[in-house]
């Protein structure tokens, strides 16, 4: 039984009788002396598919399920759904947009490293790597001689996600993206 601050995006725990799939975790810290860290977490209930937000101090035990990650490839889309396969034994695992709307941002045909969380048998969400290589599809023109330090302009990347990105990155470029901060990284 893990405390809450041992929690990470992406764990499944028992609360109130209800099963939840963190989606996210914000910490903050009171202010005064010895004030324990609050979490508070932005789950999504794997029964009904409500959000349900919910907050913890830093020293709450927490009951976990037992979950599973299986590596997974984006196969296709078919209508509102989309499709992974398992690398694995070759099943398949389908998502309904609204619940991987988040995710699919850093998602396209190239993308590796992507799990599937797996619940009681059933597929759950999705699970990104810490970073994904994406294609610039419109920005403004690079300057040439802007160093990397210098300002940064936004850019749209193919999967719909808007980053900001340094002035010497052009349309067409590939660049490394940190899923979890959204922010740009590197060049390809």
């Amino acid at each position: 039984m893990p405390k809450a601050s041992e929690l990470k995006k992406g764990f499944a725990i028992e609360s109130n009788g209800k099963t939840l799939l963190i989606k996210d975790i914000e910490v903050t810290t009171p202010g005064g002396r010895g004030g324990a860290k609050i979490y508070k977490l932005r789950c999504t209930d794997l029964a009904t598919g409500s959000r349900v937000d919910e907050r913890y101090k830093s020293d709450d035990t927490l009951d976990t399920v037992e979950m599973n990650k299986r590596n997974v490839t984006f196969s296709y889309v078919d209508g509102d759904e989309y499709i992974f396969m398992d690398n694995e034994d070759y099943s398949q695992f389908t998502f309904k947009h609204s619940e991987i709307e988040d995710e699919l941002l850093f998602i396209n045909e190239d993308t590796q490293g992507v799990q599937v969380i797996v619940v009681n048998g059933s597929a759950v969400g999705l699970e990104l790597p810490s970073s994904v290589e994406l294609v610039i599809e419109e920005t403004d023109p690079s300057i040439k001689g802007a160093s990397a330090s210098a300002r940064t302009k936004p850019a749209r990347l193919s999967t719909g996600l808007t980053v900001q990105v340094p002035e010497y990155i052009a349309t067409g470029d590939r660049v490394v993206i940190n899923t979890t901060e959204r922010k740009y990284m590197n060049r390809a």
